[in-house]
């Protein structure tokens, strides 16, 4: 790998601003001043960059409970991207895998690792993903046995069997629930609760596939995954 692709993808600044510090002489392999752009290097070689050192991370995993108020995208105009919440990421590269609504709070996966992504979205592979809500409306066992057989949603979607829970007795009109489904579809839990006569008043996505939102991350913190979480990912 070039030297200066090296250092742009570990963030050190733009392809252009890297050349111009090489050249200036704020880059070291293995204690050497290396000079030109082009130098080449592996994820074996120490490189610094003004003294510091400069380690190569290929891939990065982070967990991200999402707050509301925040879109699942890399860039916005308007809104605060989950993207702008995590500020030490190592990659500059990483993205979103699946979206989750700008009201929705949650398990949110960011990274730079598109075979992982496509595995963990692709339809043929049915990775369960499992939700928290409050509902306006009583659910009760039909409900139950309704989402458990699947259903005609509405004209664009028929929803797969799917995993209801009522999780508390009803309190007047409002009801907690968790929600296991093995699909995303756009607005999927939403647009379910909603054909069966009821309103998702608030939403929190617990866990996808494997990996389950660490309880000590509070709306809009993070942290990287360990490696027995990537592996079970991999695994799913």
């Amino acid at each position: 790998m070039r030297l200066d692709k090296y250092l742009t993808e570990m963030g050190i600044g733009s392809r252009s601003e890297v050349k111009q510090g090489i050249r200036k002489g704020f880059a070291r392999v293995n204690g050497e001043t290396a000079v030109r752009p082009e130098f080449k290097v592996d994820e074996k070689d120490r490189v610094t960059w003004k003294g510091t050192p400069v380690d190569f991370v290929a891939y990065e995993y982070i967990m991200l409970n999402k707050p509301a108020g925040v879109v699942s995208a890399t860039e916005d105009k308007r809104d605060r991207t989950v993207l702008d919440l995590v500020k030490d990421a190592r990659r500059k590269d990483l993205f979103p895998v699946g979206r989750l609504d700008k009201d929705t709070e949650g398990l949110l996966l960011l990274t730079n690792d598109g075979k992982l992504a496509h595995r963990l979205l692709s339809p043929k592979h049915h990775v369960a993903k499992v939700y928290y809500a409050r509902v306006q409306g009583v659910m009760t066992e039909a409900d139950v046995q309704r989402f458990k057989e699947g259903f005609a949603v509405d004209d664009e979607l028929t929803a797969l069997p799917a995993e209801l829970e009522i999780l508390s007795v009803c309190e007047g009109d409002t009801c907690e629930i968790r929600l296991k489904i093995f699909e995303g579809k756009f607005h999927q839990v939403k647009r379910m609760v909603q054909a069966a006569g009821k309103e998702v008043l608030y939403l929190k996505r617990l866990s996808m596939g494997p990996l389950v939102l660490d309880a000590a991350l509070a709306p809009g913190e993070y942290r990287s995954l360990t490696e027995k979480e990537q592996e079970a990912l991999y695994a799913e």
